[in-house]
């Protein structure tokens, strides 16, 4: 019953669908906004992994910035065939490299907006590891996380949805309007791990990598009450730099 009367609840209050943060990057460089303008100066000459690279727009640009070879590792085809048709007319498909999967050692992996979405994330942070070349580093940018206002993406039809009313009744509320036949968070399409930044450290702390950057970057409405304290819920995106041993 209870959950049935949040299930109408949320088909009052949100007919259409929750938040989306695919239009905040329309016009900028994601690469330059996530991880700040000296990346770009930084892949000339080098191998470079864009774990999760989606439609191949990143590795594209890593691309046309020098990069001597762009392996963009994603798991869904159709994206990866976009990305190839993409980096041709870009005229890049020689740097370019779109797959599922690859053995190939880099000097960096680039991953934006992806660890709250992995199934796996600690297999991802294993695999990375093994990717990269001794004294090779991984940049990635991540959020909203969990507890961030809109943290559960889709299902954040107003602040905290996603915590405060029942998976049961969102999952339903989601169904009106996507019918790809999830039962759970992690069974949408791109997967929602409920990621917490207690959480990632936890697991970066379980591999051989290490941080040598780790930043919480402060939702701007909410940055002076932004603390190791306040963090999970203040806290627009994550940033770090982990390093493998040379």
């Amino acid at each position: 019953m209870f959950n049935d009367l949040q299930f109408r609840f949320l088909v009052k209050v949100a007919p259409g669908h929750g938040w989306s943060p695919s239009e905040q990057y329309q016009g900028k460089s994601k690469l330059s906004t996530l991880l700040g303008n000296t990346l770009l100066g930084d892949v000339a000459g080098k191998t470079v992994v864009d774990f999760g690279c989606g439609t191949g727009t990143e590795a594209i640009e890593l691309a046309q910035n020098g990069a001597r070879k762009v392996l963009g590792l994603d798991i869904q085809e159709s994206g990866l065939k976009l990305a190839r048709e993409r980096a041709r007319s870009a005229s890049v498909d020689a740097v370019c490299e779109f797959c599922s999967d690859t053995n190939e050692l880099a000097d960096l992996i680039i991953s934006l907006d992806a660890f709250e979405h992995f199934q796996d994330p600690e297999s991802v942070l294993r695999k990375m590891y093994s990717l990269l070349k001794p004294g090779g580093a991984v940049l990635a940018s991540f959020g909203p996380t969990w507890f961030h206002p809109y943290g559960g993406h889709l299902f954040s039809c107003f602040p905290w949805a996603h915590v405060l009313l029942s998976e049961e009744a969102l999952i339903r509320w989601r169904s009106t309007f996507r019918t790809d036949g999830a039962h759970h968070f992690g069974e949408v399409a791109g997967g929602l791990n409920q990621m917490t930044i207690a959480r990632f450290e936890r697991l970066v702390r379980r591999t051989k990598f290490s941080i040598e950057v780790l930043e919480t970057v402060p939702i701007r409405m909410l940055e002076l009450v932004h603390n190791r304290l306040t963090r999970e819920f203040t806290t627009a995106v994550v940033r770090c730099k982990l390093v493998k041993p040379a």
